[in-house]
Formats: C-alpha cells, structure tokens, sequence
C-alpha cells in the first residue's frame, strides 16, 4: 500500500535532544571488551607522545587515535567549548568499541577531565595531570616546580591542586606558552624563532630556580632538545605521559580489559582537518610511517 503524504506529516516529532540521549545511552550501555582498542585523542599532533608511550609500554593493544586538527589549538578556548568538543570525540570513540579513552590532551585534563568521567561513566577515562603531578613531586629535590602550558591549563590551576594534595610544601612557577602549539603543529620545531620563544617562555621558570619542570602540554616533549638547552642538565624534565599510561595499564589489568592473546597490534588514525598535513608530520614525530589516516565527522 503507497504511503500518503499526510501520513509522512502526521508522524510525531521526536525532539533533536531526545535523539541524542538516546543514542548516548545505547553508546554507553556497551560493555567495554577486551578486545577493543584503546581511545586517545589529542588537539592535534601532541598526543602522539602519549601514543608512543602505549606503544612501549602495551605493545599488544590496538589503538585509535583522533586528531581534532580542524580546531587546533585548544588553548585560548573557553572551558564551554572544550567540554563540548570532548563530548563530541568521545561519543566518536565509543562508536568505534573503545574500551578505554586516553586524554591526550593536557588543556582537556584540565577543563573537562572530571566532567566527561560523569557523563560517561561506562568507559574508562585516563587523564595526564594526576600522574604528571605525582611524578614531579617525586622528581623535585628542592620543592621548585616549574610549569610550562597553553592559556587553558594555566588558568586552571589544575597542576596546582594535583601538586598541593601530593605535598603542601612545593611552589610551582608556571608560564603559558601559547606559540608552542602553532609551531609544532607547523613543523617549526628546530627553527630558531622557536628557540628564541622558547628563551622568553623560560626565562621566569629559570629565575624561579626550580630543578623539576613539567611538560603541561603533550605537544611540548616534542620541544626537548630545545628546552633542556635552556634549563640545563640540572632540571629534570617530566612528560606526564609516561606517568599516565602506568597508571592506565594498571587500570585496564584491575578491569580485566588488557588483551591477553598476543598480536600485532593495529593503530587507526582519524582526523578532523588535513590529512596530507597530519599524515606527513605525524610520521616525522613518531618516527615511522603511520599509515592510513582517515577523515572523521564529529557529530555536535
């Protein structure tokens, strides 16, 4: 029997939100498996150090990775904004049977790390300012710490509080970097501009006479021969990345997540800009090339 046209305008409207909650929670009422991969994404390029850090340290887990390149950088954005562009990655992961996300970014740590652990309780979410937090503490000698970050994080104070509830006694210098990320993610890594903005971000880490400094970006280990020249072999330079993927492994063990049959595991790279750019500097930074890298659509 042919459908009527009135039949078509006669169904009721179901409201854009409703839609949303509901395709939320089927997302979430997926149990995460063992056989899943692990989630991390990243503002663009930076969270590539945390992919190398589950590379060395989970060699046997599939792993996706997303780049939101199309609205990098994250830091000068509002904390609204932020909360809403890691809403919309994380439904993405959860579309694709993530069965952990990895904040790779320091900026959505800090502004929407608790906020998304809420909202989306049935995966396990791991963040970098935590762990970052407990290995400089345990790093520092002279309880000098200093902080190098975007706007966003340094706003926050997040590093602060992690630090004060590890020990009350240590003073953090922290600086907001914001030509960092525009110049790794433009391939100006060795160039001398970046080290002359390197020496004007530093200079009051430096005075400050601390002897630990806190990479608050996963973009800047990127920046560590240039930053070590500057600070000196004194300093001990922390990557809270290394700290955080401990922390997951441990994680994934105690939920029984971790893949026990041994593989060679498959990594899937999404992005929301260019592909070309990403892919070529991608490969730069992580040494090898990456692969296939895939357009993705977040859905707002």
């Amino acid at each position: 029997m042919p459908l009527n046209i009135s039949d078509v305008t006669n169904i009721p409207a179901v409201p854009t939100q409703r839609i949303i909650t509901m395709v939320s929670e089927k997302l979430q009422a997926t149990k995460p498996q063992p056989n899943g991969p692990i989630g991390i994404y990243d503002s663009g390029v930076g969270g590539i150090t945390v992919l190398t850090e589950v590379m060395k340290q989970m060699p046997e887990e599939d792993v996706i990775y997303l780049a939101d390149t199309a609205r990098v950088p994250y830091g000068g954005r509002s904390a609204q904004e932020i909360i809403k562009f890691n809403r919309e990655i994380i439904h993405f992961m959860l579309g694709q049977g993530v069965k952990m996300i990895i904040v790779g970014c320091n900026t959505s740590c800090a502004l929407a790390y608790q906020a998304m652990r809420e909202e989306f309780p049935a995966v396990p979410i791991q963040g970098m300012i935590g762990p970052g937090a407990r290995a400089a503490a345990n790093a520092t000698k002279n309880n000098r710490i200093g902080l190098i970050a975007t706007v966003g994080t340094i706003e926050s104070k997040a590093y602060e509080i992690a630090l004060t509830k590890v020990n009350k006694n240590i003073a953090v210098t922290a600086n907001a970097c914001p030509l960092f990320v525009p110049l790794i993610e433009g391939g100006f890594i060795d160039a001398v501009e970046t080290l002359n903005v390197a020496k004007i971000y530093l200079k009051p880490i430096l005075e400050a006479e601390v002897d630990t400094l806190i990479y608050g970006c996963t973009h800047y280990p990127y920046l560590e021969k240039v930053i070590s020249k500057i600070m000196g072999p004194e300093v001990a330079l922390v990557d809270p990345a290394e700290e955080s993927i401990k922390h997951a492994k441990k994680a994934m063990d105690r939920l029984k997540l971790g893949n026990i049959k041994p593989r060679l595991p498959k990594y899937t790279y999404f992005v929301t800009g260019s592909v070309v750019q990403f892919q070529d500097l991608g490969s730069k930074l992580l040494g090898k090339p990456l692969g296939s890298v895939k357009q993705a659509t977040l859905s707002k």
